[in-house]
């Protein structure tokens, strides 16, 4: 089976859903962000502050390619892991690719005015143009599509083992 990759605007739930979802499977639960810090040895903030976001995605490139040979395993991506072409072509080849599908309302209201998301700083206009552009994106990346909106995590999860193939 091929490593399962979670995808979704940040705020939909990758993190929570994938360790629940790692758990119903018995598989290895990873987070790319948090890869990312461990590798670098400094937050998402950090990096996009020192580096920028370019490095950024150019890290997040290197770890889902080591992540593509890997078997029995869920990770939550950034939400941004879809800006690249590249990234998008892996996520397609290599993973079964689950978009965790959010209204952009829940979003705002998981979210909040939380500091550590670089790039939730700014209007919300502006957050609001990043969602809209990047749910395209999520669809042409993943295999299956759920909502999240109304569903409690153990709901989206089964949800989500309805549809895979084990």
């Amino acid at each position: 089976m091929k490593p399962i990759a979670l995808i979704g605007f940040m705020g939909s739930g990758k993190t929570t859903v994938g360790q629940a979802l790692s758990n119903e499977l018995n598989h290895t639960f990873l987070d790319t962000d948090r890869l990312i810090e461990s590798h670098t040895k400094k937050s998402i903030p950090q990096l996009f502050e020192t580096y920028g976001e370019a490095f950024f995605r150019e890290q997040e490139t290197e770890t889902l390619k080591n992540l593509s040979s890997k078997h029995l395993i869920v990770i939550a991506t950034g939400g941004g892991i879809v800006e690249r072409e590249e990234n998008r072509l892996l996520l397609q080849e290599e993973f079964l690719t689950i978009f965790l599908e959010t209204q952009f309302e829940s979003i705002v209201k998981r979210i909040g005015e939380d500091s550590s998301r670089p790039l939730w700083q700014q209007s919300l206009k502006e957050r609001q143009l990043m969602f809209d552009k990047r749910q395209e994106l999520y669809r042409q990346s993943a295999s299956l599509s759920i909502s999240t909106d109304g569903r409690s995590v153990q709901e989206v999860v089964q949800q989500i083992m309805l549809h895979i193939n084990l």
